[in-house]
């Protein structure tokens, strides 16, 4: 399966998905090591929280975007696509894709994820 991963430096996992515009592409099997397939490096108009149109994004080829932190309105957005938005404490990517594809990929801890509180609508 094909997992983007929030990265805006390319390393290891970042946050706030909505205005994130790098992500790190892997293909993930379970008992596999996840293989980096694609970087993002989005326009600013291409981040979930200003893209507002119905057609293609870059995104769409995923099957789930793991995040250190993303917002209600983001996960609601991924799941219209058919896209999967989970949050986790895991900071190195390659892990948490393996971790993902395998089921066991721990969640944010508290105070991170989905219960980022801001007026954005991403």
């Amino acid at each position: 399966m094909r997992i983007a991963i929030t990265s805006q430096n390319f390393r290891t996992i970042t946050g706030h998905a909505g205005k994130t515009r790098r992500f790190l592409v892997y293909e993930a099997e379970p008992g596999i090591t996840p293989r980096e397939v694609e970087r993002l490096d989005l326009p600013r108009e291409m981040s979930m929280h200003e893209f507002h149109g119905d057609g293609p994004h870059p995104l769409d080829t995923a099957a789930a975007v793991i995040t250190l932190s993303a917002g209600a309105g983001f996960i609601r957005r991924m799941a219209a696509r058919g896209i999967t938005a989970t949050t986790t404490s895991e900071t190195d990517p390659v892990e948490a894709a393996r971790a993902f594809a395998e089921g066991r990929l721990a969640p944010a801890m508290p105070g991170l994820g989905g219960d980022h509180q801001c007026s954005c609508s991403h």
